[in-house]
């Protein structure tokens, strides 16, 4: 059933989908020492996901809808190259979390974990490869890097453990 208040995570999360992908163009990359590429904006991309499980709590499965505007969005105003690895990415991800809430009937915190767990390391693989194939001009088209992968899955699982401490005894 959707809830009658302002979406307010469900806009959260559309806008968060634009912001990401904007970022990723427009934040620069920087060389480590060791010469491989890092786009620093990896660190804030853990925030979406998150995002997205309240307003999957906050809309049902309505969720995809809003994933689909964020992509479209993030189509309209960013690189095109971005926006689809992203929309990819968002899909697999989704796929994972709405496995997760339908049938686990853990509590939001063990979801959120669960969920993250399973779905960040091959949302970001895939991400990162799909960048550097379709916007291989864009300087993230770089990162598609093990340390890159890394602190991209390691940012959104803190991200995800920092909120399962938050509400772990909260009531759903």
């Amino acid at each position: 059933m959707i809830n009658k208040k302002l979406p307010v995570y469900t806009l959260a999360y559309i806008f968060s989908i634009f912001f990401i992908n904007w970022g990723f163009v427009f934040f620069p990359t920087f060389e480590l020492s060791n010469g491989t590429p890092w786009a620093p904006f990896t660190i804030v991309v853990g925030l979406v996901f998150i995002i997205r499980d309240f307003a999957q709590r906050e809309i049902g499965h309505y969720v995809l809808i809003a994933t689909l505007i964020g992509c479209v969005l993030a189509y309209l105003t960013s690189d095109p190259g971005v926006a689809i690895a992203s929309a990819g990415a968002f899909l697999i991800s989704e796929v994972v979390d709405w496995g997760v809430y339908s049938f686990t009937g853990k509590t939001l915190a063990q979801r959120i974990l669960i969920s993250s767990a399973v779905a960040t390391p091959v949302d970001t693989t895939f991400f990162l490869w799909a960048v550097a194939y379709f916007s291989p001009d864009i300087d993230v088209g770089g990162v598609f890097h093990l340390f890159s992968i890394f602190v991209m899955t390691a940012s959104k699982m803190i991200g995800a453990i920092a909120v399962y401490f938050m509400i772990k005894n909260k009531p759903n």
